[in-house]
This record gives C-alpha cells, structure tokens and sequence, in this order.
C-alpha cells in the first residue's frame, strides 16, 4: 500500500516490470520461482492475497522480508507460504512488516501551512473542494485536511476520498479516532475545535466526518477520470515503488488534476519530470497543474 501515509503495498502484475527485473522476468515465471526464493515467495504472496511486492524496489523488499522470516527460523523464503496459507494471524503479521502505516495529524506542519494560506481558498473558488488522500493509511491526512478545510473554507463544499490497499487501515480511518501520539505535534486551538476526547484519544467530530469517505483502493489499479479533483496528496508513498511505477503514478495524479489543481507529494520523493506532466514546483513537494 497510507500515508500521507508511509503506507506502502503494491500490486499489478500487468504494469511493465521494474527494469532490475526485466531479464529475469523473460523466464518463464515456475522456473524463475523455482531458481529464486523471493520471485518464488512473491509470486506465492500474489495467489494468496493479491499482493505482488515485485512492484516494490527489491533490496528494501527482500531485505525487510528476511529479517521478518529468520527471525522465526526459516531461511528459505518459500518454505514461509504454507505457514501464510493457513494461519491468517501470520498473513496479518507479515502485512504490518511489509507495509509502513506511518502518520500522525498535521505532519509535515509546513504544507499544511501552505495550503492554509491561500492554496485551498484558490482551489474552493468555484465553492467546493474534491480532494484525494491516495494512500490514507488509517485517516490521519485526510481529517487533517478536513480540519484545514473547515477553517479555511467554512463555505464551500468539501469532499475527501481516503483510498488505501490495506482493508484493515481503511476500517480504521472510518472510525475517524487517533491516540494521543497521533496528536502529539497536533496545533491545540484545531484539535479543540474539531476533534472530542474519547477514552482512547480524540475523535474527529462529526463535520469532519462528513466531508471524508474511505474505501479500499490499489494505487496501480486505480484509474481515475481526468481533471476528477482540486487536489490530490499522495505523501510517503511511492517511495518504495521502482522507478518506472513510481512515474507511472504521478503520471496518473497529473491526469487525475484539473487545471490549477495541485498534487502534494512526499518530503523524501521527487517527480522525475515534472514539467513534461504540466506540473510546476509551487513549494518545496507541492506542485500546481497548468
């Protein structure tokens, strides 16, 4: 996959393969798994729950998964899958290692400063707002910029579309609640205006709640239609993804942007060509379409 959201898991077996790959990929793929442990462990991840982690960069990838495995005392990543077949504890397990569900409210304070102070007055002219958090993980971006929104731009219509792969982190985000570490660096005069004490944290209160939706989506099947939202905020995302995918995916937020829309991307990421996507550098990781 959230995450703003470091969120990442990956997916899509029809998308041209990370160029790392391409000359192994030209065997057929059993003789391939049967050669290489890991090509064989993700191909038996993708029957299992349709995840294909050769999507993702696989020196981080492999490496993440063999620490996890070893650590239980198998070292051959294949000899995993039966284990993963039948216990359902140890998939979800895997699942938490293997993806980065990494958020807080209000991270990165210095873009939602930006997009407080001016940006989104600029993109609500028109009197509403059709916002995207592409990787929500369990929600923290999306009531963020509920909350920005609600002091922002009291009067326009306001629609947020949480999308993450991983079921359990949408389930979560619908119940809009955050421990007192989600809100750690969290500005105190929002929180109180926008969010209740519950016994476990804060709740988002019941305007935010009705500007954001959740649903499970997969970034790299995903297709929206074109100029579909004012902004788009894909943060900590692609990082994991191979090159390839990675530009595939802005390609698609580009797409994805009305003119004058802006993406908000990751501190940590870059687009390799921004200008040959109609983007233009705004702010440091926050872009505008022409």
């Amino acid at each position: 996959m959230s995450t703003e959201r470091d969120t990442r898991i990956l997916h899509h077996t029809g998308l041209t393969r990370p160029r790392g790959h391409e000359a192994e990929l030209q065997k057929p793929r059993s003789d391939l798994a049967a050669a290489d442990d890991y090509i064989g462990f993700c191909a038996g991840l993708r029957q299992i729950c349709g995840i294909d982690l050769t999507q993702y960069k696989r020196p981080q990838m492999e490496r993440r998964l063999r620490s996890y495995w070893s650590r239980l005392g198998i070292s051959r990543l294949t000899d995993a899958l039966p284990l993963l077949r039948r216990d359902a504890g140890h998939l979800d397990d895997l699942l938490d290692r293997v993806t980065i569900n990494v958020s807080q409210l209000w991270r990165h304070p210095d873009q939602w400063a930006r997009l407080e102070g001016g940006l989104l007055q600029d993109l609500a002219s028109g009197g509403r707002l059709r916002a995207w958090s592409a990787g929500c993980s369990y929600g923290a971006e999306a009531f963020t910029l509920a909350a920005v929104c609600a002091d922002a731009i009291p009067s326009a219509t306001v629609r947020i579309q949480g999308t993450d792969i991983d079921q359990r982190m949408v389930v979560r985000a619908k119940l809009a609640e955050f421990s007192d570490a989600d809100a750690r660096t969290a500005p105190t005069g929002p929180m109180q205006r926008w969010f209740e004490r519950i016994p476990t944290g804060w709740r988002a209160k019941e305007a935010l709640r009705r500007m954001a939706t959740f649903e499970i989506g997969d970034l790299l099947k995903l297709r929206p239609s074109q100029s579909s939202y004012e902004l788009i905020m894909c943060r900590n995302t692609v990082i994991y993804f191979a090159d390839q995918i990675r530009d595939e995916l802005h390609a698609r937020f580009a797409h994805a942007l009305r003119p004058g829309g802006v993406l908000v991307i990751g501190g940590t990421e870059r687009i390799t060509d921004a200008a040959a996507l109609g983007l233009a550098a705004i702010h440091p990781f926050v872009y505008r379409k022409s």
